[in-house]
């Protein structure tokens, strides 16, 4: 029995560490195009920022592999699976046979058409070497244009600014972070980013990157020229289907794949930003490309290799994130897309402090948190639980709000650790 897992991050990591609970001895080969030690993505703008070093990124002990009695072979692209005779062929030409197979390659950047991209000094910002070669292109008082308002563009923004760059973010919606943050709390966001010193250009974007060998400037669709020395495009991430083209293995938007993470193929699994798994909240397969999630499809997509059914209860969309003094969490559905949903909403616009809940049959099914964050996670139990609010609807947004307002035998079930039904 050998295991294989293409990719090294937060669902390949979940994977081992769910083998290893039910298989002690059988060997597991990771193969990553990236040469290094399994690391923590998010913290990529803190590693541009200088606020942490390479050490500090390691998502897991520098004896993991070891300790696991993992095979890594890093550096090294797998260009293509055999699902008949079940191999996977790198980039340079070793064929690896596998007896299970996990899939879990992440996702890559979106990057449309535009003219003069073949110029130098434009960037993506998705991995340890993105923020490496960014690192390295830019010097205190430069300028850089971030095309993408998204969680991308936002956290590159962030690391260009602790380096003193100066940032202009491009975005075309009529808000930065318009995926996770309705107009309001996007607005309220874009006050305090622009506080800090970041330029945003909203409804617009970038048709023509300026210069001759090396970027110079753009020109943006209404006209106006920004000079810069680095572009970043940070659009989008799509996931990273490129390993499974010529094989069987049905692909949507991601990887689709079952309960167990099984894709239509026996044996071979997907997990994390490449997979498309079950939403809890749209009731369907859809792509959920958050950390959280990657770990805990790797943890039952390991279970499940190894002949131990674990079952993959959903999830659903939800990001953590913060800039300076600004703080946000949001989850689900914030933008209800029609009459059928409830709204409730309180804000302090002075302070910078935004509360959205949105219900559906008298169940949260979404929320947006500016500024006081704290009690998020109890929102997100009762997402999770699809817990009838409505005796205690009206206390939703008090800025007391805890378990205490819930009902008793709620809050008997939550302290005995038992599953509360809906």
């Amino acid at each position: 029995m050998r295991y294989v897992i293409i990719g090294n991050s937060a669902a390949a990591v979940g994977a081992v560490e769910s083998i290893r609970k039910y298989d002690k001895d059988n060997e597991i080969v990771i193969i990553s195009d990236e040469p290094y030690h399994v690391y923590s993505r998010p913290l990529i703008s803190y590693y541009l920022g200088n606020k942490v070093d390479e050490d500090r990124m390691a998502y897991r002990e520098r004896d993991f592999y070891q300790k696991n009695n993992v095979t890594p072979i890093l550096g090294r692209k797998a260009v293509k699976i055999n699902t008949q005779y079940k191999t996977v062929l790198l980039e340079d030409g070793r064929e690896i046979e596998f007896s299970k197979l996990l899939i879990a390659t992440g996702g890559k950047p979106f990057v449309p058409p535009m003219k003069g991209l073949e110029k130098k000094n434009i960037h993506t910002f998705i991995k340890m070497d993105d923020a490496k070669k960014l690192k390295n292109s830019v010097k205190p008082g430069s300028n850089v244009v971030v095309v993408g308002g998204g969680l991308i563009g936002f956290k590159a923004a962030e690391g260009l600014r602790d380096l003193g760059i100066n940032v202009t973010v491009v975005e075309l919606a009529d808000r930065v972070l318009s995926a996770i943050l309705d107009t309001q709390g996007g607005m309220m966001v874009q006050k305090r980013l622009e506080h800090f010193g970041i330029k945003i250009i909203t409804q617009n974007t970038v048709e023509e990157i300026l210069g001759d060998e090396y970027v110079s400037g753009v020109v943006l669709k209404d006209g106006t020229k920004l000079e810069c020395d680095n572009l970043i495009i940070a659009i989008g991430v799509v996931p990273n289907t490129d390993v499974v083209k010529e094989s069987e293995i049905t692909v949507n938007r991601g990887i689709v794949v079952d309960r167990h993470m099984m894709t239509n193929v026996e044996g071979i699994y997907a997990a994390g930003d490449v997979a498309e798994a079950y939403d809890m909240l749209y009731e369907q397969n859809r792509v959920i490309p958050i950390w959280p999630n990657a770990y805990m499809q790797g943890e039952v997509a390991g279970a499940n290799m190894t002949g131990n059914e674990m079952v993959y209860d959903g999830s659903f969309a939800m990001n953590s994130i913060g800039f300076e003094d600004v703080h946000m969490i949001t989850a689900g559905i914030i933008n209800p897309p029609s009459d059928e949903f409830e709204v409730l909403v309180k804000k302090d616009e002075d302070k910078t402090v935004y509360k959205k809940l949105v219900l559906k049959d008298n169940r949260i099914v979404g929320f947006i948190k500016i500024g006081e964050v704290d009690r998020a996670g109890i929102y997100t139990n009762l997402m999770k639980e699809k817990v009838d609010v409505s005796p205690f609807k009206d206390k939703l947004l008090e800025d007391d709000f805890g378990y205490v307002y819930l009902p008793k035998q709620y809050r008997k079930a939550k302290m005995l650790g038992e599953v509360v039904s809906a």
